[in-house]
């Protein structure tokens, strides 16, 4: 396909989600819904630090960020699950402020990829 994608539809939206409910994947559901919710590039939504969406350990309702490609902030909301989702998240896999918010672990690395996603 040439040029610009279309968007999911909201269909598509639900299905992926009950998809990563249902396989209890708790890293994935997050970073799906804040790239949702955000309307980030993957590369801003990679570079978030738990303190952007998460300071004082539990998400908060509005966050900014500003995007590496035009230096520009932008604000956007958490829905209630995304942060459900994020918070989860976060005590699942303890992560820290200071920590970037989605990590790679060896087990998600594919022996037959020359690159990797950060998805499972």
């Amino acid at each position: 396909m040439i040029g610009a994608k279309p968007p999911l539809r909201q269909k598509h939206v639900w299905a992926i989600r009950t998809k990563l409910q249902i396989e209890e994947r708790t890293r994935d559901l997050a970073m799906f819904n804040l790239a949702i919710d955000s309307k980030l590039r993957g590369c801003d939504v990679v570079a978030l630090k738990v303190e952007d969406v998460a300071p004082n350990g539990y998400s908060v309702d509005r966050a900014t960020v500003r995007q590496k490609k035009t230096g520009r902030p932008v604000r956007f909301e958490l829905t209630e699950q995304t942060r459900q989702a994020v918070d989860s998240y976060i005590k699942a896999a303890g992560k820290r402020p200071g920590e970037f918010l989605f990590t790679v672990t060896p087990r998600q690395i594919s022996p037959f990829r020359s690159t990797f996603f950060i998805a499972d």
